[in-house]
């Protein structure tokens, strides 16, 4: 043999990257190179290996509420809410500086909270939202920043599914990770926010006010808009929020409550129809089953190339590079902002992160601290060029003469929103830990 097994883990890592590039499914290729590899080195034993990690993935209890969850938001974004919330939450937003993009930002917040699939929201807000905003006179690049930015909201905020598979893969608890979300994920919300008022206030052209007609609405009518479409979604996502948070249900068992949660509240609006059903199954089922062939495969492909010694090549290699816990934190972040162009924020939690999750008690970091960081960056993985999923998103929906060049222009001070707050988490930890260490200890 030419090669060492630790050259071969290597060796291995290089072809991903490379298949990768060139566009074979992620999945198999994980798996066709674990069992390449693993039979080259290994033998008939690796069979053995791939039969055990995927009955070991397919039996995750945590894994059984992605789903759940999942269906809950395809069946939520199928109900026909988004314009009630949409247009209740503008009525009440009325009296403030571009109130258009702040009830934009909020429904994102609710709507993410509610699907946690960032191409619907953007997609469906990209419809609502931002035409409204455009002939309101909005400037085209704010108004595409808040659509993108606030439809990203959804794999931060709770429940989000990014953090269960993220909690799957460093053997934490989600309900910890949920609690250590909320405040960051509040904290981001309202910083984008705070950025719109003020950029409002400073240059109102840029998002003119409503006209007086549409501010100026009885107190009775927008309290029934707030009670009729904003409060029983709020009411739905706090249940399932507050039934995990609180200990009263594992995330599993919530987000059953939620789904059959999401299917009342499509009854009671009177939009549930067995098509919407039937087509809301259908992309859970899609969804689910990229999961955890995806889990699946990095399960092969993490065992062999730990087998292989490639792992410990990784980790020797950083550690001979003799950083502090800063210098690592920021050597991470930067590898997975870099990693978000090419890839989906699903391939980069199960295949990379096993890679760094291991060092993460060499350099003294909680792991529940280091997935909400990671949770930060992600967001710039759906905004950042030259490969941004939301503004291609809000692209196909958006009317022609907005160019994608205008779209990446509005999202890149959100971009740099997001990295003050995760340079604020690293500051002060607390923001992130107090309210699991209050809970739970």
């Amino acid at each position: 043999m030419f090669l060492s097994d630790p050259a071969l883990g290597v060796l291995m890592l290089v072809l991903f990257l490379i298949f990768l590039m060139l566009g074979f499914p992620i999945a198999f290729t994980l798996m066709a190179l674990g069992v390449g590899f693993g039979y080259f080195t290994q033998g008939d034993s690796i069979f053995n290996l791939f039969v055990q990690r995927t009955y070991s993935v397919m039996a995750n209890d945590v894994l059984i509420s992605i789903p759940l969850f999942l269906f809950m938001g395809y069946v939520v974004e199928r109900a026909n809410i988004l314009d009630r919330l949409f247009r209740a939450i503008q009525l009440a937003a009325g009296w403030l500086p571009g109130s258009l993009a702040v009830a934009t930002l909020l429904t994102c917040a609710l709507f993410a909270t509610a699907t946690g699939i960032v191409g619907a929201v953007v997609t469906l807000m990209g419809l609502l939202a931002f035409p409204a905003m455009l002939r309101a006179g909005y400037d085209t690049r704010i108004a595409s920043g808040v659509v993108c930015a606030g439809g990203c909201l959804g794999i931060l905020i709770p429940p989000s599914v990014m953090l269960i598979l993220y909690g799957a893969t460093a053997g934490v608890s989600v309900v910890k990770l949920y609690a250590a979300a909320f405040i960051p994920g509040i904290m981001l919300a309202g910083m984008y926010m705070a950025y719109v008022v003020i950029r409002a206030m400073l240059n109102p052209a840029l998002a003119p006010k409503l006209p007086a007609a549409e501010r100026n609405v009885p107190a009775s009518t927008i309290i029934w808009a707030l009670l009729t479409s904003f409060m029983p979604l709020v009411l739905l996502i706090s249940a399932v929020l507050g039934c995990i948070i609180l200990g009263l249900a594992t995330p599993s068992e919530a987000a059953a409550i939620g789904a059959l949660g999401a299917i009342l509240l499509a009854l009671a609006y009177r939009t549930f129809s067995f098509q919407k059903l039937k087509d809301s199954v259908f992309l859970t089922a899609r969804a689910s089953a990229m999961v955890c062939w995806l889990f699946v495969g990095s399960a092969v492909f993490s065992a062999v190339f730990a087998l292989l010694g490639g792992q410990h090549v990784v980790e020797q290699f950083i550690l001979s590079l003799n950083l502090g816990p800063v210098g690592f934190l920021i050597l991470t972040q930067i590898i997975i902002f870099v990693l978000g162009w090419p890839l989906e924020w699903t391939e980069i939690i199960v295949i990379f992160l096993p890679i760094f999750l291991p060092l993460l008690d060499n350099f003294g970091i909680d792991p529940i601290f280091f997935g909400i960081l990671v949770a930060l960056n992600l967001q710039t993985s759906f905004l950042s060029p030259p490969v941004a999923m939301a503004p291609f998103y809000l692209k196909g929906v958006a009317p022609k003469y907005v160019s994608i060049d205008e779209i990446f222009s509005g999202v890149m001070p959100f971009i740099y929103i997001v990295i003050l707050a995760m340079t604020l988490l690293y500051i002060f930890p607390g923001i992130a830990l107090w309210l699991p260490g209050f809970l739970y200890n």
